[in-house]
């Protein structure tokens, strides 16, 4: 079953000590007829696996290594599920599938470590995000970009409703009560005001909504935000939203919502209407960062060369690298030194900007892609330096 992409998944494959590793990425379908010609090419790529196999670790145990890749070609369910494109990685001691969102190219390689490349700019986007549709008794998710938006199985604590949350705590439902389940509104026109005894059940009522929307709080945090990084756009009713946040303590949360009744949307007016929040918030973000750039170029703690911040990534200076989106600079970065030597001759090597991503991530720096023209530079890419 395919693993989910998480902010730590780059960090634990690059902890993978060295040894035979196998990467495979190819663009797969969602529909037929052009889903049925995947495993097709599935198999050509396992056919470039083996030759690599042959070329560089002749003497290597190929059958097991190759073994959890060829399970794959006949489990006819994987290729009938996949999204945009899938990663396969695997080793003598690892085997990771990741299902993706975003189409990757057909790559097949072998080497000491895994082929990372195409992962790196994918958990690098700033187009990522969750979606938490939330309404009194249920709680859906999804997972997207600005192409593409899926509705996404909660983690197993992650409460789907009031009484999976509540159980025999749950106050039962032939009680009085408002019939939205929220207290009615004052004669002055206060909104949501808790009445006064004589209610019958409103305020054990509004109790469940808020234990419920508490637990909800506290299971997408712990298993799905921190885990992801990712930020989380929450849809619902006014009179919901305004609850749920005063109770919410996700720092992921972002403060602008879709303040309507999920229900009310399909998945592509989903997408529409959270793609736009995204990129408000995207843009925030990435203005501030730049004002950061800015402040600390006037501090001489800047760079927008190559090799310099190659080095100073190798050293742990780089406090935040800014990359250009579909920017490749082919070269080397030798990671003793830090020296950078470009080869524009051969545009299917090794990419610069790639070998930066891995050493400044290695160091705990923040990592961020841009689209040229909100780049502070040129040369593809920038740091800010610690020091």
């Amino acid at each position: 079953m395919p693993e989910r992409i998480t902010k730590n998944t780059l960090t634990d494959l690059l902890k993978i000590e060295k040894q035979p590793c196998l990467s495979l990425y190819m663009p797969t379908h969602r529909t037929s007829p052009e889903r049925e010609q995947d495993p097709i090419r599935y198999r050509n790529l396992l056919g470039q696996l083996q030759q690599h196999l042959d070329a560089q670790f002749p003497d290597a145990d190929q059958d097991a290594l190759l073994r959890p890749f060829n399970a794959l070609l006949a489990d006819r369910d994987f290729w009938v599920y996949q999204k945009e494109g899938v990663a396969m990685l695997g080793g003598e001691n690892f085997f990771k599938v990741y299902s993706l969102q975003q189409r990757v190219p057909e790559c097949a390689s072998v080497n000491v470590h895994p082929h990372l490349s195409p992962l790196l700019r994918i958990t690098q986007s700033a187009d990522r995000y969750q979606v938490l549709c939330l309404s009194r008794d249920e709680v859906r998710l999804f997972e997207g970009n600005r192409e593409v938006l899926d509705e996404i199985q909660p983690d197993p604590d992650v409460p789907l409703n009031q009484e999976q949350a509540l159980g025999s705590e749950l106050t039962p439902g032939d009680q009085s009560g408002h019939p939205d389940g929220f207290s009615a509104a004052g004669d002055r026109g206060d909104t949501y005001m808790h009445e006064s005894g004589g209610s019958g059940k409103q305020d054990e009522i509004d109790s469940d909504r808020d234990r419920f929307f508490r637990a909800v709080d506290r299971a997408i945090m712990a298993c799905h935000s921190k885990p992801s990084g990712l930020p989380l756009i929450l849809v619902a009713l006014p009179e919901n939203e305004a609850f749920f946040r005063a109770l919410s303590h996700n720092d992921q949360l972002l403060d602008q919502s879709i303040s309507i009744d999920p229900a009310a949307l399909n998945i592509n007016e989903l997408r529409k209407r959270s793609g736009e929040v995204i990129a408000q918030d995207y843009t925030a973000r990435l203005d501030a960062l730049l004002d950061q750039h800015g402040a600390a170029n006037g501090q001489g703690l800047t760079s927008d060369d190559i090799t310099e911040i190659g080095k100073a990534a190798l050293a742990g200076r780089v406090a935040t690298l800014f990359v250009e989106e579909d920017r490749m600079i082919p070269g080397e970065l030798d990671h003793q030194s830090g020296r950078v030597t470009l080869e524009e001759d051969n545009p299917d090597g090794p990419d610069v900007l790639d070998e930066l991503i891995v050493h400044a991530l290695r160091n705990g720096a923040q990592v961020v892609t841009a689209p040229a023209q909100r780049m502070p530079c040129t040369s593809g890419a920038a740091a800010i330096f610690r020091f």
